[in-house]
């Protein structure tokens, strides 16, 4: 097989495996009733702080307007609130509440002890030092 050829299958094989473990771990998220892109709004305030609308839409790759009813729900059910922006008076800032901070958290426990179950289960010592390898690996991956 052709270099080219070994590294498209290599991308498939990394497309299918990363893909399987995400359908996994979401099996594994608690049953919160918030949508996928919901989930992620709240993580990505929780991580980065507090956002415009607009800033979210783009680093979740969707339409601001496509965020317009999962905000609107998210602060009803009190995870999240409205602020004035610092610099512009024309734009709000959403930031995490404490329960939406408390939502996320266990949620990232609950997958966290999963997943940390699994590699104790199911991998040897030699290959949990090579899932760390490969973990910076899929780092550098999501970068480009």
């Amino acid at each position: 097989m052709e270099d080219k050829e070994l590294t498209l299958d290599l991308a498939r094989q990394t497309r299918d495996s990363v893909s399987a473990l995400a359908r996994r771990m979401r099996q594994e998220r608690p049953a919160h009733g918030l949508g996928l892109t919901s989930a992620s709004v709240l993580s990505r305030l929780d991580r980065v702080g507090a956002l415009s609308p607009k800033e979210l839409a783009a680093a979740e790759g969707v339409l601001p307007q496509s965020l317009t009813r999962q905000l609107a729900s998210l602060e009803e059910h009190g995870l999240i609130t409205r602020r004035p922006h610092d610099r512009d008076g024309r734009q709000v800032l959403m930031e995490i509440t404490d329960a939406g901070r408390h939502l996320v958290e266990s949620d990232r426990q609950r997958r966290d002890a999963w997943l940390a179950q699994a590699i104790t289960k199911r991998l040897t010592p030699v290959e949990r030092e090579i899932l760390g390898a490969a973990n910076k690996l899929l780092d550098l991956l999501s970068e480009t």
